[in-house]
């Protein structure tokens, strides 16, 4: 059986904490299990998952019961996503997502009104797995590659890609029904540099793999 990350099962610890409070959803690398087909290093990915679970207890208390705050971390890059009551509340978060040891860039995408809807919430949801479904059966991009988050119809796109996938990444999510636009986040390599990396990383997760048991004859 599958072992989650030690930082996902913090995660799962706070959550009925949180149940109450400041309605923040975290997405991203902790609510998943670290993949070795990722082009992110596996301590990178554990360093995601670390910064999203600080960034919960960052949140502004006097804001907390009337926002809605989605936080992804990819490659130490901050998105937040939701609902903030006022311009104040919006860059106080931003302010206290900049604190936090190792993250090197904040994207503040956070909407100036009231929180969105449940219902609006799990169509945001669906749209993700459509582009995410898209990106699969485009066959020319793997979906390891690209962290999907859609928020009030707004779909943004983050990873490490080259221009290549960069461009059919952004084409597959446009023409995604019910997407109203696609806000592009990736951080960009030359070919060249992603396919190093992906050799890098596939050579390491072969080197891991599990071997058969030995067996005894008694």
């Amino acid at each position: 059986m599958n072992k989650l990350p030690l930082a996902a099962l913090a995660l799962l610890a706070v959550l009925p904490m949180l149940s109450g409070c400041f309605p923040a959803v975290v997405t991203g690398a902790a609510v998943g299990v670290m993949s070795a087909h990722d082009r992110r290093s596996l301590g990178t990915q554990t360093d995601d998952q670390t910064m999203e679970i600080k960034a919960i207890g960052r949140l502004p208390a006097p804001y907390q019961n009337q926002s809605h705050v989605n936080i992804t971390v990819y490659n130490k890059r901050l998105l937040l996503t939701g609902e903030a009551p006022n311009a104040e509340a919006k860059a106080a978060a931003e302010a206290e997502m900049r604190k936090i040891e190792g993250v090197r860039e904040v994207y503040n995408e956070l909407g100036v009104g009231p929180v969105s809807s449940l219902g609006n919430r799990s169509n945001d949801s669906y749209i993700t797995s459509k582009v995410k479904g898209r990106l699969v059966d485009s066959k020319q991009i793997s979906a390891n590659h690209v962290k999907v988050v859609t928020e009030r119809g707004i779909t943004f796109l983050m990873g490490i890609v080259n221009e290549r996938e960069a461009r059919v990444a952004v084409e597959v999510a446009r023409t995604t029904s019910g997407v109203l636009k696609v806000v592009n986040i990736f951080e960009i390599l030359d070919e060249a540099e992603t396919r190093r990396i992906d050799s890098q990383f596939s050579g390491q997760a072969s080197s891991t793999a599990a071997q058969p048991a030995p067996v005894e004859q008694r």
